[in-house]
């Protein structure tokens, strides 16, 4: 199923992907790796602590996330698996599958950690893509039904444009993107550029 996917898109000419974020979907991996063999597969470190809170009773998903902050904020692998040490010795009995989910995710979880800052803060900056999602979500349900195609494409549309009815936050958000640019342009040694040209 990837494969087909990912084939189509490269043959519509997408000849490049520096990096792939994922939440753990089965196949894409290996899909990607067949298609763009250069491609570094990452776990979303977002999914990833929100899978580990549905193992998690509520009361102990505050005391959960400051244990695994210094995970994926470490500097180094290293740093990071010492980190990991400390949280699979605190919570480890009492919620083993969290420790089990984070040592099968970590193959993939610890590219990020080679990255920049710069990258490592677009990478786990989702919200903006899920909070489009989230929209789109609230505004068709609240609709409920379409008589048509073009009225869902409406909804869409509408539900998209109040996030920014002014056009002046765009401006903005090119902006915070120009030093991860930069970053992601050094770190992939011009990839990003040569797909630019």
């Amino acid at each position: 199923h990837w494969m087909h996917i990912l084939t189509e898109i490269k043959n519509r000419g997408v000849n490049d992907v520096l990096m792939l974020v994922c939440d753990g979907l089965k196949g894409l991996p290996d899909a990607v790796e067949t298609v763009w063999p250069k491609t570094i597969v990452q776990t979303c470190v977002v999914h990833l602590l929100r899978n580990s809170f549905r193992y998690a009773a509520r009361q102990d998903w505050d005391k959960i996330a400051k244990l695994l902050k210094p995970v994926y904020t470490a500097a180094t692998e290293n740093a990071a698996l010492d980190r990991f040490a400390e949280f699979a010795d605190a919570w480890g009995k009492k919620y083993p599958a969290i420790v089990r989910l984070w040592e099968n995710a970590w193959e993939e979880f610890t590219p990020f950690l080679r990255f920049d800052t710069e990258i490592r803060r677009i990478v786990c900056t989702t919200n903006a893509i899920e909070s489009v999602n989230a929209r789109i979500r609230r505004a068709v349900k609240a609709r409920g039904h379409f008589p048509n195609e073009q009225t869902a494409l409406k909804c869409v549309y509408m539900a998209i444009m109040s996030l920014d009815p002014t056009g002046k936050d765009q401006a903005r958000w090119t902006m915070r993107w120009k030093t991860a640019l930069n970053a992601f342009d050094i770190t992939f040694d011009g990839r990003l550029s040569a797909a630019r040209h």
